[in-house]
């Protein structure tokens, strides 16, 4: 999708259960209902995603869930918004229009509707605009995210979605897309690409059917579009040198592919489709690596701790992270430049420190695979540092072990997940967490990494003090049945997916040609009922082609991801198109 241009996402981890629907509320128009979707800690030290709907009335109130259900879950299944969900909080503002629908759609001539944000494919009713250029008003689309009390703006983004199933959207400060259209939840994730991450279009041409021409300028600021040749990107360690000859999370091989910055020829990209390009697909590890610095730096890694200064050494220093959700941050502390281990808390009196003074220091960062730049790594590092003087007394203090923060409970989390809770901390006592999955004892700090579990569903207990916190495991993946059919003539493939869940929340089904990337399967574009349909040419759709796929034999294979992010074993089918 195009970026916009000057018109044109408490400290204690609030239970979802326990948050109630925020009274209607207005921002000078019609009254507004705020839904916190998922609360995973205080909103001054998160990233905070709200989302708005335009032209759904109150009878259209539920597709506007039922459409946030899906963009989300679709968003979940796609890093690395995966692993990083639990540093985001989602708000769902509902906001009754008196009239169903957005202006201009599908023509540039339908009617101009009166919506609370104004929404309008055409880039605004404009007659030589883009139809699929979706824009709105932001000063609206400001005030109703307003409503969402205690959200700084600084750690905001804002997602509004129209009632409509045209093809659209639009990235900039903030995203707009379609919300019913069969593509419509894959539109969000490349918007945020633009919103969140900076990320350009890879596409080849501005106007669909027009190609883009050859691109004249100089290097591109862009960081996943060159001029260099890969020898070129390794001599001088620049763009993408670190991810070249890598398999592409989006398919192929990342290299030098030409086409990108709405140009189709002089200007390079890292791989053949990803989802800046091709709708559907994953963000390259080029791009993954951009937006997972991008959302971790609107956070701090290091969500509390020990004031810094000069403190006893008869106490506990301590501090409180953020938690992934598939593994844990990395935390290393140092006396006086020796490394010594220790977990969130460290005890000073194990250290028997001589008499004097002493310096500790505490560093947090991110071991995650998807960076591979240090300097990346480092930008969203954090350190806490004291003093520790012998001679100081530490006067005791009355806090009782409890929690402040723990992974929510109100939603089941997938088998993989890693699972954490945080402690109150008394100043001369580091509480210890006893963890139990199914009954039984494990070994654990304050991040526990599930074990293989059997399929079905288990209970993990976190006990500290007299406080116990209790999560549902579902461990059952789910699954998908594949309706393959092809003529006599075996001169195209219609491939329908149908994937389900033992729970509830948006499954998401997924499939790759050739082990090619993994392409999410929203049914056909026009319609999200249809199979999918291979052809030797393919099929244009305003101006794209969809299902083109060579004659011989091919493998496909597909899966299906639910909402606690467990993925089905993939299986496979094989078919010959002539």
């Amino acid at each position: 999708m195009l970026i916009r241009a000057a018109a044109a996402l408490a400290a204690a981890i609030i239970p979802l259960s326990a948050v109630a629907a925020v009274p209607p509320a207005r921002a000078d128009g019609p009254a507004a209902t705020v839904v916190p979707v998922q609360v995973t800690g205080d909103p001054a030290k998160r990233f905070n995603l709200v989302v708005l709907g335009d032209g759904y009335t109150e009878a259209d109130m539920p597709a506007f869930r039922q459409n946030v259900d899906k963009h989300l879950n679709v968003l979940w299944s796609i890093e690395p918004y995966k692993s990083y969900r639990s540093y985001i909080n989602v708000y769902r503002v509902e906001i009754p229009s008196k009239v169903s629908g957005v202006s201009c759609d599908p023509g540039v001539t339908d009617a101009r509707k009166d919506t609370p944000l104004g929404m309008s494919f055409w880039s605004g009713c404009r007659t030589d605009g883009i139809q699929r250029l979706l824009v709105m008003d932001d000063d609206a689309a400001n005030r109703y995210a307003g409503l969402v009390k205690d959200v700084p703006a600084a750690n905001r983004q804002i997602l509004a979605l129209a009632n409509s199933t045209t093809y659209g959207g639009a990235g900039g400060t903030y995203a707009t897309a379609s919300g019913g259209n069969a593509m419509s939840a894959l539109i969000s994730p490349h918007e945020l690409g633009h919103s969140v991450g900076g990320l350009d279009d890879e596409y080849d041409y501005y106007y669909r059917g027009v190609p883009g021409g050859t691109y004249t300028g100089g290097e591109p600021e862009s960081i996943h579009h060159t001029l260099l040749t890969e020898d070129e990107m390794r001599q001088r360690r620049q763009k993408w040198w670190r991810w070249l000859g890598e398999r592409s999370e989006a398919g192929g091989t990342i290299g030098r592919h030409e086409g990108g910055l709405y140009h189709s020829r002089g200007v390079w990209r890292p791989s053949e489709h990803s989802i800046m390009k091709r709708l559907g697909y994953y963000y390259d590890q080029v791009g993954r690596e951009r937006m997972t610095q991008a959302i971790s730096r609107k956070v701090d890694l290091v969500q509390d701790a020990t004031p810094e200064g000069t403190v006893g050494a008869d106490r506990v220093l301590w501090l409180e992270t953020l938690h992934p959700v598939d593994h844990a941050l990395r935390v290393a502390w140092t006396v006086d430049g020796r490394p010594v281990r220790a977990g969130h808390d460290l005890d000073l009196r194990t250290l028997r420190l001589k008499r004097g003074t002493h310096r500790v220091t505490v560093r947090v960062d991110d071991p995650t695979a998807f960076i591979r730049d240090p300097a990346v790594r480092a930008s969203f590092a954090q350190t806490r540092t004291w003093t520790v003087d012998t001679s100081l007394r530490t006067p005791p203090d009355t806090t009782a072990p409890g929690f402040t923060t723990t992974t929510p409970t109100d939603r089941p989390v997938g088998a993989h997940a890693v699972i954490a809770a945080e402690t109150t901390h008394p100043a001369t006592s580091a509480p210890r967490i006893e963890w139990r999955l199914d009954g039984r004892r494990v070994r654990a700090d304050r991040d526990l990494r599930l074990p293989p579990l059997r399929p079905g569903t288990h209970r993990v207990t976190a006990t500290v003090g007299t406080a116990t916190r209790t999560w549902t495991v579902d461990a059952t993946p789910p699954t998908v049945t594949a309706q393959a059919e092809q003529p006599p003539a075996g001169d195209r493939l219609t491939l329908k997916l149908t994937p389900s869940d033992d729970r509830s929340g948006y499954v998401v089904a997924e499939f790759r040609v050739d082990g090619d990337g993994w392409y999410n399967y929203f049914g056909w574009p026009t319609d999200s009922t249809r199979p999918f349909l291979f052809t030797k040419t393919g099929t244009n759709i305003d101006d794209l082609i969809y299902g083109r796929l060579a004659a011989g034999r091919h493998t496909i294979e597909y899966r299906a991801i639910d909402a606690a992010g467990n993925a089905g074993k993939p299986r496979s089918l094989t078919a010959v198109l002539r």
